[in-house]
């Protein structure tokens, strides 16, 4: 079983979006059983708390109802041992995975948006402004979903991402 864990800041925004695409697309593809999605937050303040009312709106519109039962956490030091990869959404959180991370473990931790082959970067943090900012974090998800599935599972010849 192939294990991936998305990290966010406060697991209340992009790391449940990400995370409820990315199990959609793990059962569109018929792949329960051999990949499993989850999601933390490098800020364990909202412990318990559902997903941002924002995110869970525009997920269910989607047809992503996973995002219901996300709950945030926060990382902790099993994460890095359990998980193939663990995907942050920007900079900031990477860093702060890096940190933490044993150093034979390094090698799991990655950028979201890299570890898909795409660009920009980072996933912007849409908490404080409007709508429209989680509109575009749903559609970057949505475009990375599959190759991350993809580079997990070895289903297609995605390119690897940079070294970090």
């Amino acid at each position: 079983m192939q294990k991936v864990l998305v990290v966010c800041m406060g697991n209340i925004c992009r790391s449940p979006m990400a995370s409820a695409v990315l199990q959609a697309e793990v059962e569109r593809r018929g792949l329960q059983g051999r990949v499993a999605v989850e999601s933390a937050g490098v800020y364990g303040g909202h412990a318990g708390e559902r997903a941002d009312s924002r995110a869970r709106q525009l997920a269910k519109a989607r047809g992503y109802a996973a995002i219901e039962a996300e709950r945030a956490r926060g990382v902790s030091e099993d994460d890095f041992e359990c998980f193939d990869a663990i995907l942050a959404m920007d900079e900031g959180n990477l860093a702060h995975l890096r940190r933490r991370c044993p150093p034979e473990q390094a090698h799991k931790l990655h950028l979201f948006l890299d570890y898909a082959g795409l660009g920009p970067r980072e996933v912007p943090d849409p908490y404080y402004g409007p709508l429209q900012g989680f509109e575009n974090v749903m559609a970057m998800c949505e475009r990375a979903a599959p190759r991350v599935i993809e580079r997990l599972t070895g289903a297609a010849d995605v390119a690897p991402p940079q070294t970090l």
